[in-house]
């Protein structure tokens, strides 16, 4: 059960909800949008009444009356207070800024555009913040290499072999954690040569396996044949229960690696390994961006861009390594 399953929405938001839903929204991104839009309701029931804006009080504050005349009240100042609100009060980035920000904006198209209970827009003039682009966080070679051997030599786990190929498909693939969980059998090419994922949007693609995914695949398929008490017949991937495995559980698996090989004082995340399977492909496979792009699921190229950008800090870094940057000029 997650944490707003116990809170009482107000009905104008689980329309909107379910209309994200309807659109192919992942759930990840609506239970987002339903945080976002939870917390903008609180801050301005509580500036309306002078309710402390955070603590006990704050986060007690009940929501589920606020209907659309409540949003109608709404102007574009309360949109900006709310910004110093989540900048000032809690610290958020830029970045967390941009998306709670989105959210909002999200939001009102579908009250003017969608069900048209408005006609007022207070978000439509308010420009997003700047954010940094930065550089993906990833794994060397080496240090992939130095992962993947702790998993193989961990003969105390029982679990070795299933999660040997789960962190293989990361550091050669790619794939996001949503979109490993969700692998089933019939997903599976019969020969291994690839399989389907489903990934946001619900968008399907196909991903290439190459040898190494190929033989970590075929050793835990063995191996799973003989499980027994299997609940979830189809999964490709499932937790010592029989169920299948959940995104907590590889994470999990994920970030105890990582500790075990010292790595873990990267602070690296499991999506550091899509970062890295896609750094890895574009700086030692040369890769076309545009191929990584549909490698990756990305809607976008520039998303991808940012992988060019690694390669260019390494050519700089290069530069200044090189042992003459540091001659100055020459005395006379």
């Amino acid at each position: 059960m997650s944490k707003l399953d116990d809170i009482v929405f107000p009905e104008i938001v689980n329309r909107f909800s379910n209309y994200q839903n309807h659109m192919n929204r992942s759930p990840a991104t609506i239970n987002q949008y339903r945080m976002d839009l939870m917390l903008f309701i609180k801050y301005q029931i509580a500036k309306r009444n002078k309710l402390p804006l955070s603590g006990d009080e704050f986060n007690s504050i009940s929501i589920e009356n606020a209907d659309i005349r409540f949003f109608r009240e709404i102007t574009s100042n309360d949109i900006y207070d709310f910004m110093l609100f989540v900048t000032n009060e809690r610290g958020n980035s830029a970045g967390a800024r941009a998306r709670k920000l989105s959210a909002l904006k999200v939001f009102y198209k579908y009250l003017v555009f969608v069900t048209k209970e408005t006609d007022y827009n207070p978000t439509e003039a308010i420009s997003a913040p700047t954010v940094k682009q930065r550089l993906p966080k990833y794994l060397t070679l080496d240090e992939s290499l130095v992962l993947l051997d702790t998993v193989r030599a961990d003969e105390a786990n029982p679990h070795r072999i299933r999660d040997f190929a789960i962190i293989t498909l990361f550091l050669n693939c790619g794939m996001r954690l949503a979109e490993l969980c969700g692998i089933s059998l019939h997903d599976i090419d019969p020969k291994l040569q690839s399989m389907r994922v489903v990934g946001k949007g619900s968008k399907e693609r196909i991903v290439y396996l190459n040898a190494a995914c190929r033989e970590a695949l075929s050793e835990y398929l063995e191996l799973r044949k003989g499980m027994q008490d299997i609940k979830d017949k189809n999964a490709l991937f499932v937790s010592r229960l029989g169920k299948r495995i959940s995104n907590k559980t590889v994470q999990y698996i994920v970030y105890r690696y990582l500790e075990q090989s010292g790595l873990g004082y990267r602070k690296l995340s499991v999506h550091k390994l899509r970062h890295t399977a896609a750094t890895l492909m574009y700086q030692s496979g040369k890769v076309d961006v545009r191929v990584l792009k549909d490698i990756l699921g990305h809607e976008q190229l520039n998303t991808t861009q940012i992988y060019t950008h690694v390669s260019d800090a390494q050519m700089q870094n290069a530069m200044e390594n090189n042992p003459l940057s540091r001659e100055k000029k020459g005395k006379k």
